[in-house]
């Protein structure tokens, strides 16, 4: 049988976490419990609580397996480009390591609540702030991850290639690797050579954007302060941004009345969005399968029709 630490983890772990923290932090930690929290779709999440020289302190914790080392590195690295934006707030990176069997990813604790109008208003002021930031280039310096999936990066003066090859072509091979329906890979080929038509009026610039911006990473603290977090960072049009923000349920109608009043959108963008969107759930379609493979088929069709 496992030992176990004070906190109930596994003796090893615990004494990972609990000198990781300390080095960090450069003060004393005594961990004392770990407690399971929701947020761990492919981690396991834990609320730490435990003592310093100030009294108890809390952080959030997830737990993976080594081989899943990358993503919460990758995870760390992005937390820290938006922070270093200075439009967005995002949980601290405390501490991320791995001890060769465990990798972790330490961060502040923070009490979110969901959006409500007028943090959803903030929120939306926000992210234009954000892309609003000068970057050089569309792309990022190093791959990175968007779920589960490996996000493919590089970088590219070109959005509308950076686009069409590293995002939707990725998935595409992806979907046939899985062996999806030839005619959804031959009809998203299809849509890749014709997509230029929707960028005949828009010019994009290269924006900070957060890259996985739906419903579930983004929260409130108390006090209204918008909060995002699990990031698939990249520099991009910054309409892949708010499109996703649209995908599964959307944000307050305030977050998109402040973006617009912040920064209006070109026209066109409804199109757009749905070409950003396919990206998504392409995504899904290969780390799920199910009706996503159907939806991914159906919106090609869509985008297509949009071209004729």
């Amino acid at each position: 049988m496992a030992r176990r630490g004070l906190s109930g983890l596994d003796a090893d772990l615990h004494a990972a976490l609990e000198g990781a923290v300390m080095q960090a932090t450069r003060a004393d930690f005594t961990l004392l419990s770990a407690t399971g929290v929701s947020g761990g779709c492919i981690h396991t999440a834990l609320r730490l609580e435990g003592e310093d020289a100030d009294g108890t302190t809390r952080h959030f914790a997830k737990i993976a397996n080594r081989e899943r080392a990358p993503m919460l590195v990758a995870e760390a690295e992005g937390l820290a480009a938006i922070r270093a934006a200075g439009a967005l707030r995002v949980p601290a990176v405390i501490a991320q390591g791995d001890d060769g069997e465990n990798a972790w990813l330490v961060l502040e604790w923070l009490d979110l609540e969901g959006l409500s109008p007028a943090s959803g208003r903030r929120l939306g002021a926000a992210l234009a702030a954000q892309h609003r930031v000068p970057q050089a280039r569309f792309g990022w310096e190093k791959d990175n991850f968007i779920g589960a999936s490996v996000q493919v990066n590089g970088w590219s003066e070109d959005w509308l290639a950076f686009w069409r090859d590293k995002r939707i072509h990725a998935q595409l091979r992806m979907a046939m690797k899985n062996r999806y329906p030839s005619r959804l890979i031959d009809r998203g080929e299809r849509l890749l050579a014709d997509c230029e038509a929707f960028y005949r009026s828009h010019r994009p610039v290269p924006s900070l954007l957060h890259g996985d911006l739906w419903g579930g990473n983004a929260s409130a603290l108390a006090d209204g302060t918008p909060v995002v977090f699990d990031p698939a960072v990249y520099c991009g049009d910054r309409e892949a941004d708010l499109a996703m923000t649209e995908l599964f349920g959307g944000f307050p109608k305030d977050f998109y009345a402040a973006y617009r009043e912040a920064w209006p959108l070109d026209d066109g963008y409804a199109t757009r969005r749905d070409f950003h969107n396919l990206y998504h759930v392409l995504n899904h379609a290969n780390l799920f399968s199910g009706g996503y493979v159907e939806q991914s088929a159906r919106l090609v069709e869509q985008l297509l029709a949009e071209i004729r």
